[in-house]
């Protein structure tokens, strides 16, 4: 078999329930210079039959399943070492490709970017509903230069939070830190802005993956994540300054209060979930008093009063309004 243009790395763990869908909608659009490698974080359930039922199907998925489970920061790397292909695409485990996506990525690595990303919609878990047409922010250019660089994250870095939507040169991948990124859940991030990316950056901004929005297997640590973690990370690198990383999120968003009652009306945390998490740092007692008053509000009442507030605000397609929704409806 002739040496792949594109692997398509998946790290999966216990998906027997999405990754057929997921590799049914990736199949028929595989070519010769095409692979898929999936790496299992020894999965429990049945990913495994599954996987090995696509496999008669397509000769060139990979599978390889580890001993113990590794996280999926390490998983990716590990998909990345057993790929064959000039470019990798580290895509998830549950979400779907759209008709065209391979072919038109196969076109864009002809030109020898050294990164591009895919734009994606994003749907409800079941694909019932359409919430985003476009999730990719409307600032996006199709191309940056390597001197647009702090731009580049400026319009793109909240997007690839997304890890589904990284296309990037294997040897710039192999050659980067990736060590000192395990555990934060967003190893690719890690990789990307550690410093700059030595040629052009593509941003295909026509939709070609579909999202299935709510399904992140790290969903009962977003307090942790979004307010501890992703922060943390952007903050850590010293190729972007402080302005542009100010204006994507602050350094310790936790520490505002309204940030709280967000997170709070998202049943996102408690008191204890709160107390742990902050208390490696220094704070006053009167912002400690209101941040416990916060963690102690009734979740449902929160959740009302931030809906009518969204409505008001005319925020009706921001993702933190359409959890409201969906939690506020669903109890």
């Amino acid at each position: 078999m002739k040496t792949p243009l594109l692997s398509i790395c998946i790290a999966t763990f216990n998906r027997a329930e999405y990754i057929g869908e997921t590799l049914e909608s990736i199949i028929p659009q595989v070519t010769d210079d095409v692979e898929i490698v999936i790496v299992d974080g020894a999965s429990t359930d049945n990913t495994s039959s599954i996987v090995r039922h696509y496999i008669e199907v397509c000769k060139q998925i990979h599978y390889i399943q580890l001993p113990s489970k590794g996280g999926v920061d390490q998983d990716f790397c590990k998909a990345v070492e057993y790929a064959k292909g000039e470019y990798c695409w580290l895509f998830t485990d549950d979400d779907l490709l759209k008709a065209g996506a391979i072919e038109q990525v196969l076109f864009e690595i002809s030109k020898g970017y050294s990164l591009i990303i895919v734009n994606s919609e994003v749907w409800n878990q079941d694909f019932t509903t359409l919430i985003f047409e476009k999730h990719l922010s409307d600032k996006a250019q199709t191309v940056y230069e390597p001197h647009e660089f702090e731009v580049f994250f400026q319009h793109c870095v909240s997007y690839l939070s997304f890890i589904g939507a990284v296309v990037i040169k294997k040897n710039i991948w192999k050659e980067r830190d990736k060590d000192s990124y395990f555990g934060t859940g967003f190893v690719h991030i890690g990789v990307i802005f550690q410093k700059l990316l030595p040629t052009t950056i593509r941003v295909i901004t026509k939709p070609y993956i579909k999202i299935r929005y709510g399904n992140a297997q790290w969903s009962s640590r977003k307090f942790e994540i979004w307010m501890i973690q992703w922060p943390m990370l952007l903050w850590s690198f010293d190729v972007i300054s402080q302005t542009s990383k100010q204006n994507i999120i602050a350094r310790e968003p936790w520490r505002n209060l309204k940030e709280l009652f967000v997170y709070r009306s998202l049943s996102a945390y408690n008191i204890k979930v709160l107390q742990k998490l902050i208390s490696n740092y220094t704070i006053s007692y009167l912002w400690l008093f209101f941040a416990k008053c916060i963690s102690l509000f009734p979740v449902k009442l929160a959740k009302r009063i931030l809906i009518k507030y969204y409505a008001i605000r005319g925020k009706a397609k921001d993702l933190t309004y359409y959890d409201l929704l969906e939690e506020f409806n669903n109890k």
